[in-house]
């Protein structure tokens, strides 16, 4: 191992409880995206970083206003205009942490229990900042880095990202990099480093339907007057058919099919049925038919009803006819499916499918793109060895059929692909209660990301 990187891994495992401080102090900021009573903590996050990254010795540091909440930028370019440029994103909100009651620790305090550390935000993705954060830390504490590096955090990526497109647009010049590092994915195992060269994309609608002017007592005016609430489970049952294929009008026409390649790919991933049955708590798997479990959850689109809302849903019984009923809905999509033409696909077939009796309403809430990434380019071969250095082992590559609509923006709006990686393991209950890191497998990523960034130096 050349001198700089031993220094620099040494760096990284001397001070690798104080990164652990660092990691505990960000999850003690409750920076929730989606609730706006937590705009302060946002702000809170914001800063912390902005700090850390003055600290770092980075340049240019701003927290930059947007249509929706903000980012951090900050800029280390010592290494001279021809040596290559890399962003590294990050997000440092989280989601809310109900139901609390089910938390064995407090959410916003980090607590270790054997070799993971709980918290909100632990592995989703403050853990993953932190890992970026020190090994950048590391190199440059150890003879600086060969690679000019632009640190990208964002502050709203779990309620859609609403704001980062027009900021992107904005600061085209600024946030102008050669390729992106991006640890918002994770790990098929804790001995099975990976990388995503394909990421789903998202649009999440409201589906709001209004009948009688005012709730209705159900004896006198049921089976008179249609009840919302009815129709609107009426509308949804008619979303799929019996083989579990989306029944929106041309939902699939622009979909990308999987190639045979890819598919002998999936076939190889670990993770097979029993393990999602294990890790989900259902004993039959549900989706489209002819398709594997691996290709449904990464390669093809869906829908889901995330929420539903209608009525009275308190204690006891109380005999109402509402006037209103409400579902949360969203669509996971594919390589060249447009989440604006699917918007229009699921007000089409609510026009075509709704009782004239109702008025209602479609609201697109957030939306995101497909990414593919090249599995070949100079800087995704670079993590490939820099994780083989670490696990000994190939990567596997893979698909996500989460979204990072920060990859689409990067790739769409700036011309910058990303290197998708990070080191969240399934077991980690990313969005659930009890979330957690596994701390080998952090402190491994660690050290992988060093080698990455000397990797990509050389």
């Amino acid at each position: 191992m050349p001198d700089l990187r031993k220094a620099a891994i040494e760096f990284a495992h001397t001070n690798r409880d104080r990164f652990l401080e660092e990691l505990s102090e960000l999850i003690a900021i409750p920076s929730i995206s989606a609730d706006t009573a937590y705009r302060k903590d946002i702000q809170r996050a914001a800063e912390w970083l902005s700090e850390k990254l003055k600290g770092l010795g980075f340049e240019n540091i701003q927290i930059m206003p947007t249509a929706g909440l903000p980012l951090v930028y900050g800029e280390y370019l010592k290494a001279g205009k021809d040596a290559q440029t890399m962003m590294v994103y990050g997000h440092y909100d989280v989601q809310p942490a109900d139901p609390v009651e089910q938390w064995d620790s407090s959410p916003f305090e980090a607590s270790i229990r054997g070799d993971r550390l709980y918290g909100r935000g632990a592995t989703d993705m403050k853990g993953q900042v932190i890992a970026s954060l020190a090994a950048v830390e590391a190199v440059l504490q150890s003879g600086g880095s060969s690679v000019n590096i632009k640190f990208f955090f964002e502050g709203e990526e779990e309620v859609g990202s609403t704001g980062l497109d027009a900021a992107i647009i904005e600061n085209k010049e600024l946030f102008a990099a050669d390729f992106a590092l991006n640890p918002d994915a994770g790990m098929l195992s804790a001995t099975l480093p990976t990388i995503t060269y394909a990421l789903r994309g998202l649009a999440y609608f409201e589906l709001h339907l209004s009948g009688p002017s005012h709730d209705l007592h159900s004896g006198l005016y049921g089976g008179t007057v249609l009840n919302p609430a009815n129709e609107l489970a009426r509308l949804i049952g008619g979303m799929h058919d019996a083989e579990g294929r989306v029944l929106l009008p041309h939902f699939y026409d622009s979909v990308r099919e999987l190639d045979d390649e890819e598919r002998k790919d999936m076939a190889r991933l670990p993770h097979d049925d029993t393990f999602i049955t294990e890790q989900t708590g259902v004993e039959i798997l549900h989706g489209e038919k002819g398709y594997s479990s691996a290709e449904r959850a990464s390669g093809r689109p869906t829908l889901d009803v995330n929420g539903l809302l209608s009525g009275y849903i308190g204690e006891g019984a109380k005999t109402v006819l509402p006037a209103k009923a409400m579902a949360k809905i969203s669509c996971r999509l594919v390589a060249d499916q447009d989440p604006e033409e699917v918007h229009k696909q699921l007000i089409e077939y609510v026009e075509e499918n709704i009782h004239p009796s109702m008025t209602w309403e479609v609201i697109l809430h957030s939306k995101a793109v497909a990414s593919i990434s090249e599995k070949d380019s100079k800087a995704i071969q670079a993590m490939s060895k820099a994780m083989k250095e670490i696990w000994s082992t190939d990567p596997i590559f893979r698909r996500e059929g989460g979204t990072i609509p920060v990859v689409g923006y990067f790739q769409d709006l700036l011309g910058v692909e990303s290197v998708l990686t990070g080191f969240g393991l399934p077991e980690d209950r990313m969005h659930s209660p009890n979330e957690s890191l596994h701390l080998p497998t952090w402190e491994k990523g660690i050290d992988a990301l060093i080698h990455f960034i000397y990797n990509v130096g050389e």
